[in-house]
Parts: C-alpha cells; structure tokens; sequence
C-alpha cells in the first residue's frame, strides 16, 4: 500500500465541494497522517467549477498532485469529473456523482454537454475502479437534497476500505466525527444517515 494518497475533488458552486474538502483533510489528520489542502474556487458563486487538492500521507509537502498523479478522483458532476480525467494516474479510483449541471455555454447552445456514455467510456479507457452513484436522489429520499456532498463522502470512505488504499483503517464513526463537528447540531442526524445512505450505495453496511 501507498504511503500516501492524492485526493481530487471536483464540482460546481454550491455543490458542498470545499466543506467536503475540508472533512477530507480532517480526517486525514484524525487518522494520525498529516494532511493538506488547496483550493481553487473559481466563479462558484456563478455556478463555476470548484477543485480541491487534499492529499494524505505520513509525510506531506505539498496537497497539490501534478496531471497524472491524482489517486482518487471525487466528482460532484459529470461534466467536471470529465474534465479532470488527464489528472488521474492510470487504475485511479473514481467516485462520480451522476448530477449533471450545465453550464451556461451549454444551455445557450454554444456547447455540446457530454453524454452519459462518453464519460463513461472515458474513464473506462483509464480506470476499471469508476463508480457512479446518485448523489442527490439518495440524500432527497432523506429529505435534504443538499446533503449530497455527505453521501458521497460516505460512498468514498466505504471505497477506501474496498481497496485497501491509505485511510482504509478508518472507522465510519472517525469520518462522522469530523462530518457532525462541521455541520451544524439541526443537521447532524440528517448528515449521519447521509453518511451511511453513501457506504450502502457501494455496498458497504
């Protein structure tokens, strides 16, 4: 196993990228490893894209992974998991939430939006660990759409655990404790079964 790993997050504004973000590099540092972040909010309040660098591992320089390095991609839409694919090494772990949000250029027609199957053939052409959940219906059926960001964190730590790759050894209660300390106390119970609704998306109690 790695000693460290290279985290990609990647969504629109307004999608819970960055709080996301900042759980991941907690519970890095929960774990005992140390852990960085960067971040690169772009026109988030316009609906742009946001990216986050969050990288673990026993030690740490730099959160920022160069084009081909990243380990584990953590999409919150599919046309921004598209494009970051030329950041992933090959056989990456790639976690995507199939919401599609289209941009503005898309919506005037100066731009294609991608199919479901070209992303998908995409990321078959670099990886076989790509796994695609429903982020938003899973958290709707729990009465809050915006808890999403939280289902696939869940869905992540379950991933991690699958394959065995650094941060594997966490405990689903050591995620939970970083998620309900940044949430505030209305929401805690909402983002636990958020959290647990994620791990049984990939099949992981």
């Amino acid at each position: 196993m790695k000693d460290s790993l290279n985290f990609l997050l990647a969504g629109v504004g307004g999608q819970g990228t960055i709080l996301a973000s900042d759980v991941l590099v907690n519970v890095g540092l929960e774990a005992g490893y140390q852990a960085k972040q960067a971040e690169v909010h772009g026109m988030s309040q316009r609906g742009g894209s946001v990216t986050s660098h969050v990288r673990w591992g026993k030690v740490v320089h730099s959160p920022i992974a160069g084009a081909g390095e990243v380990d584990c991609l953590l999409a919150f839409e599919t046309l921004e998991a598209l494009r970051n694919l030329n950041s992933l090494r090959p056989s990456a772990l790639a976690l995507i939430n199939t919401q599609v949000i289209e941009p503005l250029t898309a919506i005037t027609g100066g731009q294609v939006y991608p199919t479901t199957e070209t992303v998908r053939l995409a990321f078959s052409r670099l990886t076989t660990r790509a796994v695609y959940i429903n982020g938003e219906e899973i958290a709707a059926s729990l009465g809050n759409q915006k808890a999403a960001n939280v289902v696939l964190l869940g869905a992540l730590s379950a991933l991690l655990e699958r394959d065995g790759m650094v941060g594997s050894e966490l405990t689903a209660e050591t995620w939970l404790k970083v998620i309900t300390g940044r949430v505030p106390p209305k929401h805690v119970q909402l983002n636990r079964q958020a959290f647990q609704a994620g791990r049984e998306a990939v099949g992981k109690s």
